[in-house]
């Protein structure tokens, strides 16, 4: 098991730590904050009528966790010996899961700024970011959308939002950062629904940073009036959602600007990161039916 001393970067550097692993002679990526243990497993248990990426279930430290073929999930193809393989135990979005791969080769350290978006063309893929590492490029995977692929409810859901109380919101102004379409449209929807109006929504940190700075500049007291709120997601390219808070907290023009960090990566052993750049409240993706209130009560609405 990993120590999270060994795994665990300052919060709000801007930095990644990436997991360096192969299938079938392909190089991909995870960050390494999801990883909780790389461990080989030999007590699966094949689950009847399952997805057929799902290579069966373990007994994990006393937790029945799901092991998912990653062979089948980029290849269409299972792996002839599961036993066999290596296994990343990962916890996100408030659920653990195990992935079966080949071979893990290491951890190496990447600015966010150094992971370059996928071209139109592979925007529908599986692949959330490219990194140059030492000529060759890393993949970096979007295990939720796996998981969310496999098991739709495991994720954010859109069943979750229709009960929202609508009512007058529309005097307030709300900046949103998130690299997911799903996410931003969802998120969309929701706000929306409950009467918000202004909401503007950037893909990455950077460009939400740059706003709410030129609208700090631009307004100087009164930029509290212009932008009441920023709702961010943790990983994006260019800055990611901690390194986000913390510059903004830092700097006295638009440190009082509430934040919500709204993450898959809130989990009870994460959840200090957002505390030490310091955000104003934190929540994982499948609460977004509490995203409300936690906004009326920042917001005092």
């Amino acid at each position: 098991m990993m120590g999270k001393s060994e795994i665990l970067l300052e919060s709000g550097t801007g930095e990644v730590e990436v997991l360096h692993f192969r299938v079938q002679g392909e190089n991909y990526a995870i960050n390494v904050v999801k990883v909780k243990e790389i461990l080989h497993i030999n007590n699966i248990s094949k689950v009847p009528n399952s997805h057929p990426a799902i290579a069966g279930v373990s007994l994990i430290r006393g937790e029945v966790i799901s092991v998912i073929d990653m062979q089948h999930v980029i290849n269409g193809v299972s792996m002839k010996n599961i036993k066999s393989s290596m296994n990343l135990v990962c916890e996100f979005n408030q659920l653990k899961v195990a992935f079966a791969i080949d071979e893990v080769l290491g951890i190496t350290r990447v600015s966010w700024s150094d992971i370059t978006k996928p071209d139109d063309i592979t925007a529908n893929s599986l692949v959330i970011g490219n990194i140059n590492y030492n000529n060759t490029i890393l993949m970096l995977l979007d295990f939720e959308k796996i998981v969310m692929d496999i098991s739709p409810q495991t994720g954010i859901n859109e069943s979750r939002i229709e009960n929202i109380i609508n009512k007058d919101r529309s005097a307030y102004k709300i900046v949103l950062a998130d690299d997911s379409p799903l996410i931003r449209s969802v998120l969309k929807k929701l706000l929306s629904m409950a009467g918000f109006e202004h909401m503007v929504f950037f893909d990455n940190g950077e460009e939400a940073l740059n706003f709410i700075q030129s609208k700090a500049k631009e307004f100087g007291d009164q930029f509290t009036e212009e932008i009441n709120l920023l709702i961010t997601d943790i990983e994006m390219p260019k800055l990611d959602g901690h390194a986000l808070t913390r510059r903004l907290k830092e700097n006295r023009e638009t440190r009082d600007l509430p934040i919500i960090i709204f993450s898959s990566l809130i989990t009870e052993s994460l959840y200090h990161k957002g505390e030490m750049v310091g955000a104003d409240a934190q929540m994982s993706k499948p609460e977004i039916d509490g995203l409300i209130a936690e906004i009326d009560k920042l917001l005092e609405i």
